[in-house]
C-alpha cells in the first residue's frame, strides 16, 4: 500500500450516496463550490460562522446544488471546523465541478 491510498479523495461515491470532504470559507461574497483545494472540495458561503449559522446556511446551500431536500445533506464531520465531511444522499443533478 502506497502512502497517496491514506489521503481522501476530495469526494466519492457509495451507491448512490455522495460523500465530499470540504474546506469551508465563510464571510465571502457569495455562496459557491469554489474548486478543488488539495484534496477538499473548497465552498465559500456568505453566512458567518457563529452559533451554528454558517453549518445551516452550507446545508441549505449544498441541497440546492444538489436538488435534494435539506434531510438529505449529512454533516458527519467537521460541526465546529472549517473542514467537513458530508454525503448528500441520491442527488438529483451534479453541479459543474463533478462533471469534470
Amino acid at each position: 500500500m502506497t502512502a497517496s491510498a491514506n489521503v481522501p479523495r476530495a469526494f466519492g461515491w457509495d451507491k448512490n450516496h455522495l460523500h465530499l470532504h470540504c474546506v469551508i470559507q465563510t464571510k465571502s461574497g457569495r455562496d459557491e463550490i469554489d474548486g478543488f483545494h488539495g484534496n477538499e472540495i473548497k465552498i465559500r458561503i456568505t453566512e458567518t460562522p457563529q452559533d451554528g449559522k454558517a453549518n445551516k446556511h452550507l446545508l441549505r446551500f449544498l441541497s440546492r446544488q444538489f436538488n435534494v431536500k435539506k434531510s438529505d445533506v449529512l454533516l458527519l464531520k467537521g460541526l465546529a471546523s472549517s473542514h467537513k465531511l458530508l454525503t448528500i444522499r441520491n442527488p438529483k443533478i451534479l453541479p459543474p465541478l463533478f462533471n469534470q
